[in-house]
């Protein structure tokens, strides 16, 4: 079972305590408000609202801290509430603009410029202060917002589905972002998987919920804030597990745990393409079901232990790279005590057949009835271009208990398809055979079948953590020379296409809700027959290479520079509408002594991300 980060197949999150107390909270202000369609005005109508008054906030002796989940959320009236977060290269900054749409006109408005600096959300969106019993002011924030955050609706006339993505992208190299509130729906404010615990003793509080003054200004919000009264309660994992309270359903393992077992289990998993059990994204890509994407020797980024019924989480991007998952978003996947008690531990989160991250079900793409037949044929239709981005998550490792005693450069790798068509292939195997026959499919249109041609195998992979089918030829890692000549090849060369990662969601046909993200279903098994691989439009497949002969060996390697090459299509045997755009380099720079060897990774342009 590998872990992939996840798009939701049909909907995005809805959240029963959105619908029943948040539209209870809401119904006479917000219902009864609900505008005419024939005097809608052509700019939506943004509120803050609380679905509860009272909210019990757990820290944990093992991890101290308490995540302001404070249950408020953002509604959308008048028309949905859409953003278009875009940058034209790595040399520009990220720019967002709001999408105004008024029937069948649309315009536009510029958000100010340096406002978004990243993909991650509205930064400084919502002001939190909390006072104690006595009225003391204990603490005072502000929180970003992401607008895909778990979402539902607040009254029963808004669409049944929003048709905007689920979570903000994570990738330092993303390239395109839609977010959006839909007409009629709330997201939750709560930072979620980018918060941070803040330190408060058990006790009562009083916690102040408000849109900060730019963005009321920006998006005419009301000074409307939120009064939430917050009881922070300590609790114990270790006392409640002895005492085989249910309570321990919920309680999240300590950070250091959590992380430590991300590590392990990044280790044993699908070259980067990590697995684990039971909660949000990716491992998200997107994100994405926990995944445990987290390898040996990547920078883990500390989990953001919430109440289940929370979701506002970036499920969608965490993918394979190397930053652990969010916990999971929808109480669906935590009915059973069992899972309950999972869902929180790094180690024991992520993808399982159908289900993604604890909250949506990402089902693999069904591959055609039977092999292709007749003459191949590759017709004048659109192709996918298939692109790499620069690789990130560098570090170096010393190859662990497997070859002990060397250095190995790991790093993260994607490879996306900027469209406009989506890349579809299919393997089939005859009886008997350990390889599978692969064939690329092309599509008219209106999604008719129009062509195929035959495009190289796919092997099964046996090894734990593995087990799927593995499309061969398509993308290369390559270490190069300081003059950009090679020096050391990764070994990983067959992968399970999957989509991890929403790369840029403003391109064309861009599929905002894509399937084949939850690798236990894209892949096949080990008794398929055939098996169907998708790359669809916008999103791209990330692998951590950090295992040895995925990674570089680098041990006899002198110092100085050299270029991380990713190198989609090696052999041009898929085909595509661009041949020119496939590889992608990231400078580093090697240091230190042999088993204390170091790496300095630049800047990429504006991206200053390793």
């Amino acid at each position: 079972m590998m872990t992939r980060s996840l798009q939701g197949r049909t909907s995005r999150l809805t959240r029963p305590s959105i619908a029943v107390a948040a539209a209870a909270a809401v119904t006479a202000g917000v219902v009864a408000a609900a505008p005419d369609a024939k005097t809608a005005e052509p700019s939506p109508k943004l509120s803050l609202i609380a679905a509860t008054t009272s909210v019990t906030l757990d820290s944990w002796k093992e991890d101290p801290g308490v995540y302001l989940d404070l249950g408020t959320y953002l509604t959308s009236e008048n028309g949905a509430f859409e953003l278009k977060v875009t940058r034209k290269s790595y040399k520009d900054p990220v720019l967002a603009t709001q999408i105004l749409r008024n029937g069948k006109k649309t315009t536009t408005k510029a958000l100010p410029a340096g406002l978004v600096k990243d993909f991650s959300g509205l930064p400084d969106f919502a002001q939190i202060s909390v006072t104690d019993a006595a009225g003391k002011t204990v603490l005072k924030q502000t929180e970003a917002f992401c607008p895909n955050n778990a979402s539902g609706r607040v009254r029963p006339d808004a669409p049944a589905n929003s048709k905007y993505p689920q979570s903000c992208p994570v990738n330092p190299f993303t390239l395109g972002s839609v977010w959006g509130v839909e007409n009629g729906w709330a997201s939750n404010t709560y930072a979620g998987y980018y918060a941070k615990p803040v330190q408060l003793a058990a006790g009562t509080y009083t916690a102040k919920i408000s849109v900060t003054k730019k963005y009321r200004d920006l998006f005419g919000i009301a000074n409307k804030p939120q009064t939430v009264k917050v009881t922070v309660r300590e609790r114990s994992w270790e006392e409640e597990e002895g005492s085989g309270s249910a309570a321990r359903s919920a309680a999240p393992r300590s950070s250091q745990s959590a992380k430590s077992a991300a590590g392990h289990q990044g280790h044993g998993g699908h070259e980067g393409h990590q697995q684990a059990a039971d909660a949000p994204a990716a491992a998200h890509s997107g994100s994405a079901a926990a995944s445990a994407h987290a390898a040996h020797g990547a920078p883990a980024r500390p989990e953001a232990p919430a109440a289940r019924t929370t979701g506002a989480t970036p499920t969608f991007n965490v993918g394979h790279g190397p930053y652990p998952p969010a916990p999971p978003a929808l109480p669906w996947a935590l009915k059973k005590e069992s899972l309950q008690r999972q869902a929180f531990s790094a180690a024991k989160v992520g993808d399982r057949p159908g289900q993604t991250d604890g909250s949506r079900r990402a089902p693999a793409a069904e591959p055609n009835a039977k092999q292709p037949t007749g003459r191949a044929t590759v017709p004048d239709v659109p192709k996918p271009d298939l692109r790499s981005l620069p690789a990130y998550g560098i570090t170096v490792s010393d190859g662990y208990e497997d070859v002990p005693g060397k250095d190995y450069l790991a790093f993260s790798a994607n490879v996306w398809n900027a469209g406009p068509a989506k890349l579809v292939v299919d393997g089939f195997r005859s009886p008997g055979k350990e390889l599978m026959d692969a064939y690329q499919y092309f599509y008219d249109a209106k999604g008719k079948q129009v062509g195929y041609t035959p495009t190289g195998t796919m092997e099964w992979d046996p090894r734990p953590g593995h087990e799927h089918w593995h499309f061969t030829d398509f993308a290369s890692y390559r270490l190069l020379k300081a003059d950009k000549k090679e020096s050391v090849r990764s070994g990983k060369e067959a992968f399970c296409l999957a989509n991890t990662d929403a790369v840029d969601y403003t391109v064309k046909n861009a599929n905002w809700h894509p399937d084949n993200t939850d690798l236990s279903t894209a892949c096949g098994q080990e008794n398929s027959i055939s098996v169907r691989e998708v790359l669809d439009v916008g999103s791209g497949d990330t692998y951590t290479q950090d295992l040895p002969g995925q990674s570089f060996d680098i041990t006899g390697l002198p110092n100085g520079t050299y270029y991380i090459q990713v190198l989609a299509n090696p052999e041009n045997r898929l085909k595509e509408t661009n041949y020119k755009n496939n590889s992608a380099l990231r400078k580093v720079v090697l240091g230190g002594k042999k088993g204390a060897r170091t790496v300095t990774v630049p800047a990429h342009d504006l991206v200053n991300a390793n």
